[in-house]
């Protein structure tokens, strides 16, 4: 059987998951009987309820006695990884585009990524329906960003294919007139410009994972294409280690793939995807090989992370109230589980403390984890995210982003001056009639805890998008840093109507009458740029003359209610995120008030000096 090896490539929310859930339908994958989801392939329940892919996944059609083994790849530039190994499995591309947003930071860093690897592309324009579509203007754009690429001239001369991937329909022709149901057009397309791996079912066995899973009965599940010879299961081989050692170890089961679903086989054939069990410790970028026949592909590379987070466990007053696992065994145990299938995750304890350095690709990546965790019955604490340094021919260097923001016009000026007062570098700008667009270079700090306030001043219409750039010389200037402070609870007991209609005029409250308080837990944002220790819990004193339930006739503000992703923005240094199954709560470190206060002085007269 024709094998073909193609991944799904684009920039966040332009269509991928769709397109590769109706590829699925028009290949009759499913019975017609069958009840599917839409967006099939986000199965995990943060995929399903934020609407992203966070990890790459495959699958598998027959279409024309042709095997088109598809890899579904994550659109945010968090889970970039994810999308440059994916590159060594496959010999083709298929690149979605928005018919609206045209090409995007994202689309870039795909694009530019498939161009290294020599891939062939093919150019999906996508939402072709959308009133707002302009296809044509479009394709100009992707055409332009090819030769930005510096792409060959052959390359220029790409298949393009327009569709509606929500509406199953697609189209060799610009004319929304020419739209049919199905992406047999597509799926021809594929079959016809996606070039056939090479398959030297003779030569000895080579196999490299570029994708890891992991389950507690067999360790890690190498998953990669056979790029020559076969594999069978029961078998003996040998695998390249990372630092060029030899190890054999027997095949423990071999997966194949079809459809949705992985399924055991017997031999895997050169050119097809398998996933392979045996070495519980097995990494991207190894080799496995015939046994005396040890021949090493070259290595994977895979990005270093940007920032970091201190995960810890537990310290305020309210430890083991909602979670079940809370101790620093348990904690190091799941952080440890997470970095054996997310190689873009790094890990380290720090010495004689219950705390961890936890790195990633960028706020969202260490997000995920920390609400999967969450949702897993763990409770613990984290820092707020910062970014990783390295030191470059002697210089301290920071990492860059490349950012575009979409604007309404009227808010363009209050976004550049944000961006100003953030150190970002303004490349270009350009106007239509009702929306800005703006790129940037700005440095990562500067993006920490700037999404609230860019939403706040776009009134919600605003849209940012950034990718890594580079690592560029360090700005001395604090970049990013919350300037207002903080309502900081000094006592310990149930908040009370009374208490917080009192200090309503202090700043905005993030906390509701009747709930559990602490001392040093955070319950509202300042409207000056000092902390403000406050009485949340103090009930109104009872006389003879008065009511005791005056106290109802009480009208307060709603308080405002942050997410995860918010509250990590929000915090500084000095704080830290309680994250427990059922609360999210923001604290001091120094609970303390008397102690904090102290500490808070001797940091102001150490500025100062």
């Amino acid at each position: 059987m024709d094998i073909r090896n193609v991944a799904i490539i684009a920039h966040v929310d332009h269509g991928k998951t769709t397109l590769v859930d109706k590829l699925l339908r028009s290949s009759h994958t499913f019975r017609d009987n069958q009840v599917v989801e839409e967006r099939v392939m986000d199965s995990n329940a943060l995929e399903t309820e934020r609407g992203i892919t966070i990890l790459a996944k495959n699958t598998a059609i027959t279409y024309k006695d042709t095997k088109i083994n598809i890899l579904d790849t994550p659109g945010h530039a968090d889970f970039s990884g994810e999308v440059e190994r994916i590159m060594k499995m496959v010999d083709g591309v298929v690149l979605v585009v928005d018919a609206y947003e045209g090409t995007m930071p994202q689309t870039r860093f795909v694009l530019k990524k498939a161009f290294e690897a020599h891939l062939k592309p093919i150019v999906v324009i996508n939402k072709v329906d959308k009133p707002s579509a302009r296809p044509l203007e479009v394709i100009d754009e992707v055409l332009e960003l090819f030769i930005d690429l510096g792409c060959d001239e052959d390359e220029l001369d790409f298949p393009i294919c327009y569709a509606s991937a929500v509406n199953n329909t697609c189209s060799l022709d610009v004319d929304i007139n020419t739209q049919k149901e199905g992406m047999e057009p597509l799926l021809d397309m594929i079959i016809k410009y996606i070039p056939q791996p090479e398959m030297d079912k003779d030569a000895p066995l080579q196999l490299q994972p570029a994708l890891l899973d992991y389950t507690d009965f067999v360790g890690r599940i190498g998953i990669g294409r056979i790029k020559r010879g076969t594999i069978k299961s029961g078998e003996v081989v040998s695998c390249i280690r990372l630092d060029n050692s030899i190890k054999q170890f027997r095949v423990q089961k071999l997966y194949g793939f079809i459809g949705l679903d992985r399924i055991e086989i017997k031999e895997g054939y050169a050119g097809d995807i398998v996933a392979v069990s045996g070495l519980g410790d097995i990494s991207v970028g190894e080799t496995i090989c015939t046994v005396g026949k040890e021949e090493a592909l070259e290595k994977i590379h895979i990005s270093e992370p940007t920032v970091q987070m201190t995960f810890g466990t537990n310290t305020s007053p309210f430890c083991g109230r909602d979670g079940k696992l809370v101790t620093a065994s348990k904690i190091e145990e799941r952080l440890f589980r997470e970095v054996q299938k997310d190689v873009s995750l790094r890990v380290q304890r720090i010495p004689s403390q219950e705390e961890w350095i936890v790195s990633g690709r960028g706020e969202l990546h260490l997000g995920i984890l920390i609400e999967n965790m969450r949702r897993e019955n763990y409770e613990f604490q984290v820092s707020r995210p910062r970014v990783i340094m390295k030191e470059i021919d002697g210089v301290l260097c920071e990492p860059y982003e490349y950012c575009v923001i979409d604007t309404p016009n009227d808010s363009a000026g209050a976004v550049i001056e944000m961006m100003g007062n953030r150190h970002g570098i303004m490349e270009t700008m350009s106007n239509t009639e009702t929306q800005t667009r703006i790129i940037y270079y700005i440095p990562s700090r500067g993006l920490i805890g700037f999404n609230t306030d860019f939403m706040t001043v776009t009134k919600g219409y605003g849209i940012i998008n950034h990718s890594f750039s580079d690592y560029r010389p360090m700005e001395t200037v604090n970049v990013g840093e919350r300037t207002t402070g903080v309502l900081v609870s000094m006592a310990e007991g149930q908040s009370t109507a009374y208490s917080i209609g009192a200090l309503e005029d202090r700043g905005s409250m993030f906390i509701s009458p009747g709930e559990d308080i602490y001392e040093g837990m955070i319950v509202g944002e300042a409207n000056k740029d000092l902390d403000l220790a406050v009485n949340v819990v103090k009930a109104k004193q009872q006389t003879n003359t008065r009511s005791s339930n005056k106290d109802t006739t009480v009208v307060l503000k709603k308080p405002r209610v942050l997410s995860l992703e918010a509250c990590l923005e929000f915090i500084n240094e000095d704080e830290l995120v309680e994250v427990t199954p059922k609360h999210i709560r923001l604290r001091k470190k120094i609970l303390d008030t008397v102690e904090r206060k102290k500490y808070d002085a001797k940091v102001r007269a150490e500025k100062n000096n």
